[in-house]
């Protein structure tokens, strides 16, 4: 392999790794504060002790994250020089801002979060668990920004020629709220929600069938369930605004997203299928107008083919590549719809419990978000080839000049050793505290943050 493909390869592979963490903190996030909310408005002990216990998950996902997250900022330096400075003043800046106002305020109410609980009172731990997932949040919002950007270019300028160009923010609020940035953002947010609901319903779920800690299961459950349907509602939505953003902004991604070549009206949605590259056809069942309505909110209205949109087949993405990831995304999402609507609605009538076919796909949705995350992030990366930033710089022209391919191979191979490695302990991890379970001892909690305000000396 040359070396472009084997840095894509490379940096793919890192990210894809890393972004399985970030969602479930931000998921995770909203829940803690949901759960530590009901705790401190009723007193109730089952709400403390879940809070301590997704609190226990919460941190090792946030370690694990961290550490993965790191790796891809030197890459930008090694694999991507002359991207870092094409890009660097834009790009810093995002990521200035998200080390700023939201890793240090994530991390440093953390040690609150995880070491507070007898130290300080109930309503400043709450305030700390709501700083901590205010930023997970932030940091979603200034990576969403910094990579819509590369989408959709704004508030900028080019400053010198050939391969000392550069681009320079000269609108910072353009920047921040460039065409994409807002829709990808919440989309993003939905699918994080998504993940962090799925998995306290996946162990809730595994707990009953067990017959394990059956009360706190059957809270979490009811919890991560109106989260999880809350979410997969949520993310149906943003994915309608963000194909119409895609169709304006970005229509040769929208033409591969759908294999569509021929620019048409009452264009028709793919169902599944394959796309046909070298005779320019997609096969599959079509769904007349669908796509127009999606695109524009008009059945009737054109949508733009590829070979309007790129009439040079070396300025499209692989097309049935961006198709397939973009069809699992969509058909992940609906799954999700369907398992939480139907958990909610059997918990809502008292028979989930009874249904033990249906607790153990509550225990494996949690893969859903997951691969439905990965494939969503990978179809908009591929989809927008072979611009590393649209309509500026190509992919291939973003590379560093001294790296050679066989330094590449040899870092994707210590790569997957290391994250190999960190996926056994965070496995390993997880599955302890799962095994472990909730504290009973957490049900009677004592302690300055355990005991009612008014008890207190």
């Amino acid at each position: 392999m040359d070396v472009l493909t084997l840095s894509r390869f490379q940096f793919a592979l890192t990210t894809a790794f890393h972004y399985i963490y970030p969602p479930l903190s931000i998921g995770l996030g909203v829940v803690l504060v949901i759960v530590e909310g009901l705790w401190l408005k009723t007193g109730q002990p089952i709400y403390h002790q879940m809070a301590r216990f997704w609190t226990k998950v919460f941190a090792l996902t946030f370690a694990i994250g961290v550490a993965t997250g790191i790796v891809l900022e030197f890459e930008f330096g090694t694999n991507w020089a002359t991207y870092s400075r094409y890009v660097g003043d834009v790009f810093g800046s995002a990521l200035a801002a998200e080390g700023i106002f939201a890793f240090f305020l994530e991390s440093g109410f953390l040690a609150v979060l995880l070491f507070g609980w007898d130290r300080v009172g109930r309503k400043m731990h709450f305030f700390a668990t709501c700083m901590v997932c205010l930023g997970a949040h932030f940091s979603a919002v200034w990576i969403i920004v910094a990579n819509s950007w590369m989408q959709t270019p704004a508030g900028f300028h080019i400053v010198g020629e050939g391969l000392k160009a550069r681009a320079e923010i000269t609108d910072f609020w353009a920047m921040v709220f460039n065409p994409s940035a807002m829709d990808r953002l919440f989309h993003t947010l939905c699918g994080a929600w998504q993940a962090g609901a799925f998995l306290v319903v996946s162990v809730s779920a595994w707990y009953v069938l067990k017959r394990r800690h059956e009360a706190f299961a059957r809270a979490s459950l009811r919890i991560g369930l109106l989260v999880g349907l809350i979410a997969s509602v949520l993310q149906l939505l943003s994915g309608h605004s963000s194909a119409a953003g895609v169709a304006r902004n970005q229509p040769v991604k929208l033409a591969a997203f759908e294999g569509l070549y021929e620019t048409s009206t009452n264009a028709p949605l793919m169902l599944f299928g394959w796309v046909d590259e070298k005779n320019e056809k997609a096969i599959g069942p079509k769904i007349p107008g669908l796509l127009s309505f999606l695109a524009h909110n008009d059945w009737r209205k054109p949508v733009t083919g590829l070979r309007e949109a790129a009439p040079n087949p070396a300025d499209r993405p692989p097309v049935n590549f961006t198709f397939q990831l973009f069809h699992l995304m969509v058909g992940i999402g609906s799954g999700m719809i369907f398992i939480a609507v139907l958990g909610y609605y059997h918990f809502w009538r008292g028979s989930l419990f009874e249904k033990r076919w249906l607790l153990w796909l509550l225990v494996l949705s949690v893969f859903g978000p997951q691969v439905g995350n990965q494939a969503g992030w990978f179809a908009a990366e591929v989809g927008r080839q072979p611009w590393i930033v649209q309509g500026l710089l190509r992919t291939s022209e973003g590379l560093s000049a001294v790296v050679k391919a066989n330094m590449v191979l040899t870092s994707i191979l210590l790569f997957s050793a290391v994250y190999a490695l960190l996926f056994a302990v965070f496995v390993y991890l997880l599955n302890d505290k799962i095994q472990h379970g909730p504290d009973d001892a957490d049900l009677t909690p004592s302690g300055k943050l355990g005991l009612p305000e008014r008890s207190r000396p």
